[in-house]
């Protein structure tokens, strides 16, 4: 079920490539410690036709907490520099399936385009499926792009901890379980282990299948619940970074949830500051 706000199938994309008003974004990005390179990755072998989104580049270079969204001056500018502008349909993809992707998706729609939807099943699916590839980069030709951001997608720390407490909204965290139970320490040094209290725990892992793709709605739908998500509230999505909390959001999308937002900070901030509570062991 292709959806171009959501998203899109390998044959959908492959069948739409040669559409002049298309843009194809290789998002890809790894842990810290990691000792992959997602740029060099993408230099090799990427889809005909895509940029590279450098996360944490184009983030706000201000603050001290990693690949936070960028002020929409920044965006715009990295974004006519790439090519990418108003009228433009853009598919996201990364080298992993989906994983960094859905992050820059929850990015244009922060700042307000609609049509833009995630690589179902990425470039791991795209190259199982003998698609094209080329490690050569496109030609770029600057495009004018307006932005209008839309501030409920996201959540700073004092509206989540305002939620954590009075539970106007539920907050879901896309960390694996140990670190969600605080069992395993975090891969940021100085970090807390355990998780917002209130939260409820869906690894993002879990909303995908085998190959890497989303699972259908309904299997979805039926996650959510069984880790004690009300999905009368709206959602707030968190995780170590920001990034696999995208996952979750790209989730509740797809399934038809409109009414969540993204922690940006995430726990690389909640976890840092010694006077915001920590919840551990299972939700």
């Amino acid at each position: 079920m292709d959806n171009p706000k959501i998203l899109v199938s390998t044959d959908w994309l492959e069948d739409h490539l040669k559409n002049p008003d298309l843009r194809v974004i290789d998002a890809s990005w790894f842990m810290p410690g990691s000792d992959k390179d997602a740029k060099a990755a993408y230099d090799a072998c990427h889809i005909p036709g895509a940029r590279f989104f450098d996360i944490d580049e184009i983030s706000d270079q201000r603050s001290d907490l990693p690949h936070m969204a960028p002020p929409a001056e920044k965006f715009i500018s990295r974004m006519r520099a790439m090519g990418v502008g108003d009228g433009h349909q853009v598919v996201i993809y990364d080298q992993c399936g989906i994983f960094s992707a859905p992050r820059v998706w929850w990015l244009f729609k922060l700042f307000g385009k609609a049509d833009v939807a995630v690589l179902d099943g990425g470039l791991p699916k795209w190259l199982a499926e003998n698609r094209p590839t080329e490690d050569m980069p496109p030609v770029l030709r600057e495009r004018h792009m307006t932005v209008q951001r839309q501030a409920q997608l996201v959540k700073d720390v004092t509206q989540v901890a305002h939620s954590s407490k009075l539970g106007d909204a539920v907050i879901i965290d896309a960390r694996a379980a140990e670190r969600f139970a605080g069992s395993q320490p975090e891969p940021r040094p100085g970090l807390r282990a355990g998780h917002i209290p209130n939260a409820r725990n869906v690894p993002f892992g879990t909303v995908l299948n085998a190959n890497g793709t989303m699972k259908s709605p309904e299997d979805l739908r039926a996650i959510f619940e069984t880790a004690g998500v009300d999905l009368a509230k709206p959602a707030i999505t968190s995780c170590g970074s920001g990034v696999t909390a995208a996952v979750l959001a790209l989730a509740l999308e797809s399934m038809g949830k409109s009414d969540w937002s993204l922690y940006d900070g995430s726990w690389s901030e909640w976890g840092m500051y010694n006077d915001l509570r920590v919840a551990t062991g299972e939700a």
